[in-house]
């Protein structure tokens, strides 16, 4: 199904001339058809009513006073043709007939009320018969008067007229199917204009839908101004919710950390890992309430990355970890910085803990979307563990340490612009990890 709403109209449009074109070019070739054959029995009538007019009786005798005048009934073939046939006796005919006669019980009905008949060398002719009676001694005796031409003069009338006619419907067209486009854009410059003034609102230049200067969209741009402002509303809402949380979480934790430093040495750090524990997820889930709210920018993550990568590397220089890099520059995500660099920070600060000799960072656009892999040449992790590691509360390390939230925040993340987290192997040997973010469309 077409799902572009421009390419509908232009499809339906252009159907509609092609189908209203094709209606009035059957139309005017029926007309224009009749009126030539009409023309053409007005000129057949003519001359049958001149032999009628010069046909007499004489002694019983036929006898054509006065023939029709036309020249070219004097030339065998030349495309005018007359002929009188008595129910007996001689037949009279023009000399353009030479030696062939109209039958006149015998011709095949034609359009137009014309009569079919083979004339000289064999051409289809087009004939007007009429039939009269004249009184004589004997009584009245019955004749039938034809007038004839070639079809071909009518077949070429008819055909050139198709021709200049396909001509100026092809023109004709041409310039309501341009017409029907440059309509269709001015019909839909409104609803380009309410999409860039949403764009703007989206990227936090601006509160609210402008109108855009037409009766028939006010009621959508309305509608949208009301749901941005119940959405303003919730958003509130849900950071005093999350400001709540966050100061009735702080005495609850600063008792229990004055409460550990009484149990014994063991208990009391198990107790403060646990403390900690809850700092992360509470500020995990206040971070997931800010997230989708704040206004969006560009973040330029060649920029980020080498700041991220500036803090990491004292870590791992004392165990010999180099850092290859490749980041295009200009490449930029719509995102928050702070929250993309929490989401690579937490990938980043894994292949830090596993790596042993080299990490890798690449980034490039695909697919409409911002694509930065993670890889180093740690142990890595089997195909079972793949699918758990961005669970909360799941590592891999051989001790306690770490809380197991990185990655599962870093999915949070990404959920939230909608990108994406996948894990792999890694060409080093050890963890891949691929962060996608759509880019700005």
């Amino acid at each position: 199904m077409i799902q572009s709403l421009r390419v509908r109209v232009v499809i339906g449009a252009f159907a509609a001339i092609v189908f209203i074109l094709l209606v009035l070019g059957y139309g005017l070739s029926r007309v224009f058809s009749g009126y030539v054959a009409e023309r053409y029995r007005v000129e057949m009538a003519v001359i049958v009513d001149q032999l009628a007019a010069g046909l007499e009786l004489r002694n019983e005798k036929v006898v054509l006073e006065k023939t029709p005048t036309d020249p070219r009934f004097t030339l065998p073939g030349s495309g005018r043709y007359w002929q009188v046939a008595p129910e007996s006796g001689e037949v009279l005919r023009s000399r353009s007939l030479w030696d062939v006669d109209l039958p006149a019980n015998a011709l095949i009905p034609a359009d137009y009320g014309f009569l079919t008949a083979e004339g000289p060398d064999g051409a289809d002719l087009l004939v007007y018969q009429r039939a009269i009676s004249l009184d004589g001694s004997n009584g009245a005796r019955r004749f039938t008067l034809s007038a004839a031409f070639d079809r071909f003069e009518f077949d070429d009338a008819v055909a050139q007229f198709h021709s200049a006619m396909a001509m100026m419907l092809a023109l004709s067209a041409a310039v309501l199917v341009a017409a029907a486009i440059f309509q269709i854009g001015v019909g839909l410059a409104p609803l380009v204009r309410l999409q860039q003034r949403v764009g703007l609102v989206r990227a936090g230049q601006a509160n609210s839908v402008d109108d855009v200067g037409v009766s028939e969209l006010r009621p959508l741009v309305s509608e949208l101004n009301l749901l941005l402002q119940e959405r303003e509303t919730a958003v509130e809402r849900a950071r005093a919710r999350a400001s709540d949380l966050a100061h009735g979480l702080k005495t609850p934790l600063t008792v229990l950390l004055h409460v550990a430093d009484h149990l014994p040495p063991t208990e009391r750090e198990l107790a403060r890992q646990q403390v900690d524990l809850i700092r992360q997820r509470a500020d995990r889930q206040l971070q997931s309430a800010r997230l989708g709210v704040e206004q969006m920018s560009l973040t330029e993550l060649g920029s980020l990355v080498g700041k991220l990568v500036m803090v990491l590397r004292p870590i791992t220089e004392p165990r010999g970890i180099e850092w290859q890099i490749r980041v295009p520059a200009g490449l930029a995500v719509d995102m928050d910085a702070a929250d993309f660099a929490e989401a690579l920070g937490n990938v980043l600060d894994n292949a830090t803990r596993f790596a042993r000799g080299e990490i890798r960072i690449t980034a490039a656009a695909a697919d409409k979307a911002a694509v930065i892999i993670v890889e180093d040449d740690g142990p890595g992790a089997s195909e079972a563990d793949l699918a758990i590691l961005p669970s909360r509360g799941v590592h891999l390390g051989e001790d306690d340490s770490g809380s197991g939230l990185g990655l599962s925040i870093t999915a949070d993340i990404l959920s939230a612009y909608g990108g994406s987290l996948e894990l792999g192997r890694a060409k080093l040997g050890g963890l891949s990890v691929k962060l996608s973010v759509p880019l700005r469309g």
